[in-house]
């Protein structure tokens, strides 16, 4: 059974989508870049180990990096699954975890990668919108894709009732790559492209707004 390691900074609602189902693998911990994160109270209720490291308590980013390395590899994880992890990694550590690092990230990548990808899709006018699971590279938000799920955008939408929206497809899809890592249907291939085992269907579509019926 493969390890995992889940990384967080927050309230954690992807760390408690991913704890509720059965994943096909062992979660070694869950730490936190944030002693206050909510996030952690799930791991406890769990009965996970889980730890802190702050970084405020690190002069830079490679310090920081440096001492998170250390606790992940105390588990010795074949995945790190970041949920929720509001830091940017140095490069030396996204490439020391070359092939085992993934993200979840509220947008269909490549489009509104970095930060409020809610606001920038209801500015844009956008027709559908979703989010995105993918292997961490060093060019920020712009590894190679596992999974994507999209949602319809309406008129009457806000950043808050599109980003709910967002997040029940978060919570869906993150559980479903991981279960596919975890079991090896889904890998990156030297060439750094995702290989997935997994058939799919050729006719499956989502159009937005609906087509009309004749």
């Amino acid at each position: 059974m493969k390890n995992i390691v889940i990384i967080i900074s927050g309230r954690g609602s992807n760390l408690q989508a991913l704890l509720n189902e059965n994943l096909g693998c062992s979660i070694r911990a869950v730490i936190s870049s944030r002693a206050d994160a909510a996030g952690l109270s799930f791991a406890k209720e769990k009965g996970i180990p889980y730890s802190v490291v702050s970084h405020r308590d690190h002069p830079d980013r490679a310090s920081f990096d440096a001492a998170l390395a250390i606790e992940i590899d105390r588990y010795h994880p074949d995945f790190v699954v970041l949920a929720g992890f509001m830091r940017i990694l140095t490069e030396a550590f996204v490439m020391r975890y070359a092939g085992r690092l993934i993200n979840i990230h509220p947008s269909l990548l490549p489009a509104y990668p970095g930060m409020h990808t809610h606001a920038k899709a209801l500015e844009d006018g956008v027709k559908i919108h979703g989010c995105t699971v993918h292997f961490v590279t060093p060019d920020l938000d712009h590894g190679p894709i596992i999974i994507q799920a999209a949602v319809p955008v309406f008129e009457e939408d806000t950043e808050q009732t599109l980003g709910e929206r967002v997040l029940r497809e978060e919570h869906r899809i993150y559980p479903q790559a991981v279960r596919w890592l975890c079991s090896g249907r889904v890998r990156l291939g030297e060439n750094g492209k995702v290989i997935n085992d997994r058939s799919s269907r050729m006719d499956a579509s989502l159009i937005s707004p609906s087509l009309e019926e004749t």
